[in-house]
């Protein structure tokens, strides 16, 4: 298959204009193939060669202004359209399209629960031509007029409000000009919850099997979407520009969601089966709040070219933090993005293929390059520099400059120049210095914290290893004199600005020197933070006493920070988490912290010899939550974390804690108990999550078998379940199901994308090194041909779930980096593959220095 290249896209936009798209797709003809006619209305400004795009099952017929076509002169997924005259034209095109199991076009999912099929489209970022003829790049905006036939008893939901035209027949009203990856269909037997809202439509819905969970939900979904949308109303002057605003959670999706305009559409592991965490309600509130913002960011003012995907992505992100902020009861979202987001960015920006927030156009020469900048830079970091932006140009101005933006570019494209020529329209500062800076550069800053005391004054002054600007806050805090509190507690002193770099002048401040200096207090820039020794001695063994949480998840990070670098000893880490987290009241801290501790220190940074000592200390840590939370009533839980009454315990912490020691197990007997029971002691009560989490670690543990797994799976056949069940027999430490697992990955080309994950996921246990060894070597010419026959979905699956992570050597590096040498490797595997075998250097270089 050919993909885009920038210089094709420029090409084909000077020649054509593109008015509308009337596209006809029927769902009822089979399992396997569905119909889709396309006519595409568009103007040759001069005369000229082009091509439209589409992957058809079967090409039937194409005319161009009522004239036949040749459908054998397809090559792959172009069509050539040879001497266009100048002047208008109309391009029809009658294919058969192959359905997706792999989240790409227009997928089909069989609910096992009830047997019921629903197909949902996912067209970014060039899959509209797995579902009909387009010219397919998103500076070629357009009308888009769609019409479906589907099955008796099914509901279609599109971009528009649809109608029921007759038996079968649905109609979507016409759009305003959007771009082709942003058409959006789904359909199916849809539970739906609808209501109105500042005049329009809502609408949120899923599949039956999944009616009584979203019904549980839905007023908190929908009143987190109205107050997002109020909020965004109150901070852009253009009005939300669709007719509606529908919500879809679908199954096997790829992604987190989907902006595609007046059809948002979710992963439906956000319409909870069983219990979750106040932290993962507002995960799921941010993701509305982000897709959202896309509806401005994205969707009404779209990039050129991929290049400015950032645009998209850092506006929503930041966006849907610091909405849900404002607008909702998730005052501490920036917590949850210090903790859990922050570090994706730092991540990817350590390694060999980071790259800027705005590349330079010429290092995204085409959309197989684009697709994999979809990364924790132009998410995490884009939104932390426009935080940084922020913070220096003030809220006012910045405001005024993106409503510039959408003013100037509704409905049409624009670029990172016209970004910057909006900004600069509200503000006497240099925009266009600051963004060369902090979005053409890769890498992280380092602000290193020197104190010295005088006397009555103390004197910071502040290493600046980078060449980026930033306004940072400085915390300064002093051990309580409360003797109710104790000394354990720190109070906060003062919090002063500082700008970096100082230009040799230090900040003197009254007063002895603190007991602990903060730099990026608030975390309001994008940098590594090192603190001064006396204060990084208080910061580890007061961490807990530190009355602001977002100052608390700076300093994990830093703590995090150090052990990847090798300048902190895991076991410290593992020890600040065990003294700290009993404390800790914030519970996206907890879940952060344990999270990186169990999946990083323990599964990699130390070695093989000292990982049950590591699981210990969490198991340990572990049962100190579990006492903190005891008391917990079976009225706690039905009314969940929103309601707890401040001061009692909090049934989102244990279930943390539940959850942890599960995958902390080192023997079985205790969870096996808890199986058995149906209830952990003191609750909760085994939900179908927790009772697969048990099942899997019984799995690893080699504590249960095929009968076990096919018993709860009878008892539950959900999607949810099929997914446990693969990871389960996955995990199982027998030769006769590792190969059997394998084959299903490498060999079977049937698993969807979520059950080749599932089943990634059980297969690679640290537990099981030497029974999965032989398994290293074979990972990498089977996951080369595999991404090659089954594209960039089940490709970066591959490389994300599938790798051998654990193999933490010289060898496995050594196959690695050998297997970067083939020239087979799809660009999508060879950017996996490159992280995963930096990362694998990395935890090596960290064992090296212990």
């Amino acid at each position: 298959m050919s993909v885009l290249t920038r210089n094709e896209a420029q090409t084909r936009a000077q020649l054509l204009d593109v008015h509308r798209y009337t596209v006809d797709l029927d769902l009822t003809t089979g399992d396997e193939t569905f119909g889709s006619r396309t006519a595409i209305r568009f103007t040759a400004r001069t005369a000229g060669d082009t091509f439209v795009e589409i992957k058809p099952e079967t090409l039937r017929s194409l005319s161009l202004d009522g004239h036949p076509l040749d459908p054998e002169r397809l090559d792959g997924n172009r069509y050539p359209l040879d001497r266009l005259t100048a002047g208008p034209h109309e391009l029809t095109v009658d294919a058969t399209m192959h359905y997706s199991r792999t989240g790409e076009g227009m997928h089909r999912f069989t609910d096992p629960a009830d047997s019921r099929t629903y197909v949902y489209t996912q067209l970014f970022m060039d899959d509209v031509q797995r579902v009909f003829a387009a010219f397919d790049q998103p500076d070629l905006k357009s009308v888009f007029d769609v019409t479906v036939t589907a099955p008796t008893g099914w509901t279609v939901l599109g971009n528009g409000t649809t109608t029921q035209a007759g038996e079968g027949r649905w109609t979507i009203a016409p759009t305003p000009p959007i771009s082709t990856y942003l058409v959006a269909v789904a359909a199916g037997p849809w539970h739906s919850v609808t209501t109105t809202h500042a005049g329009l439509p809502f609408g949120i819905h899923c599949r039956r099997s999944l009616a009584p969970h979203l019904d549980a939900d839905a007023d908190e979904i929908l009143d987190i979407t109205r107050a997002c949308y109020d909020r965004y109303h109150e901070k852009f002057d253009e009005p939300y520009p669709f007719d509606s605003y529908d919500q879809a959670f679908v199954p096997e999706f790829n992604a987190g969601a989907m902006e595609n305009p007046g059809l948002v559409t979710f992963r439906d592991e956000f319409i909870y089966r069983s219990a979750v965490t106040d932290t993962e309600r507002q995960t799921r509130a941010m993701v509305i709040a982000h897709e959202m913002a896309h509806m401005w960011f994205g969707d009404l003012v779209t990039l050129t070219w991929w290049d400015d995907i950032w645009l998209n992505e850092s506006f929503a992100e930041y966006m849907g933090y610091q909405t849900l902020t404002e607008a909702t009861r998730f005052t501490d979202t920036w917590t949850d993005f210090g903790v859990a987001r922050k570090g994706w960015g730092y991540d990817a920006d350590q390694r060999p293929t980071t790259h800027p927030v705005a590349p330079d156009p010429d290092a995204v020469p085409d959309t197989a390059s684009a697709l994999l900048n979809f990364d924790g830079i132009s998410y995490a970091k884009g939104a932390s520099a426009l935080r940084q932006l922020v913070a220096w140009l003030g809220e006012k101005d910045f405001l005024a400059g993106i409503n510039t933006h959408f003013a100037r570019h509704k409905f049409a494209n624009a670029t990172l120049a016209d970004f910057i020529d909006n900004l600069a329209t509200a503000t006497d500062r240099d925009v266009h210095t600051w963004a060369a800076a902090w979005l053409r550069t890769t890498g992280i800053d380092t602000l290193t914290a020197h104190v010295e005391n005088t006397g009555h004054s103390w004197n910071l002054t502040v290493d600046h290893a980078g060449n980026r600007p930033h306004r940072i806050a400085v915390g300064t805090y002093d051990h309580s004199l409360d003797t109710q509190t104790g000394t354990e507690q720190l109070v906060l002193r003062d919090r002063f600005e500082l700008d970096i770099p100082q230009n040799g002048t230090p900040a003197t401040q009254p007063g002895s020197r603190p007991d602990l200096v903060v730099l990026n207090d608030n975390d309001l820039t994008y940098a590594k933070i090192r603190l001064d020794p006396d204060s990084w001695n208080t910061a580890l063994t007061h961490l807990s006493g530190i009355p602001d949480a977002l100052t608390r998840a700076l300093l994990w990070n830093t703590a995090r920070d150090l052990v990847r670098d090798g300048l902190l000893h895991p076991t410290a880490h593992l020890t600040a988490a065990r003294t700290h987290l009993p404390y800790e009241t914030d519970l996206a801290l907890v879940q952060g912290v344990l999270g990186f501790a169990a999946t990083h220190i323990a599964d990699r940074y130390l070695p093989p010899q000292d990982r049950p000592t590591a699981l210990a200390t969490l198991t340990s840590l572990c049962r100190d939550l579990l006492r903190r939370t005891e008391g917990l009533t079976a009225k706690d839980w039905e009314q969940g974390p929103a309601t707890t009454t401040p001061g009692s315990p909090d049934p989102g912490l244990r279930l943390t804690a539940v959850r942890h020691f599960i995958d902390a197990a080192t023997q079985p007997d205790t969870i096996q108990d808890w199986l058995g029971e149906g209830t952990v002691p003191g609750g909760p009560e085994l939900d179908p999550e927790l009772r697969w989490r048990i099942l899997t670690r019984l799995a690893v543990l080699g504590a249960t078998d095929g009968t076990a797994i096919a018993r709860e799976l009878d008892h539950d056949p959900s999607a949810t379940g099929q997914e446990g069940a693969a990871r389960c027999r996955a995990a199982l430490p027998t030769p006769e199901a590792k190969a059997a697992a394998w084959h299903a990955m490498f060999t079977g080309d049937t698993l969807s994308n979520y059950l080749f994950t599932a089943t990634a996921q059980g297969f690679w246990q640290p537990e099981q090194a030497e029974l999965l060894h032989p398994y290293t070597a074979r990972y990498y010419p089977d996951a080369i041909a595999l991404a090659a026959r089954r594209g960039p979905a089940i490709a970066e699956a591959a490389g994300r779930y599938a790798f051998p992570v654990h193999a933490v050597d010289q060898d496995s590096i050594r196959l690695g980096e050998k297997a970067l040498d083939n020239p087979a490797l799809t660009p999508a595997l060879r950017r996996k593959l490159t992280d995963q075998i930096d990362d694998l250097r990395r935890a090596l270089a960290v064992r090296d220095t212990l």
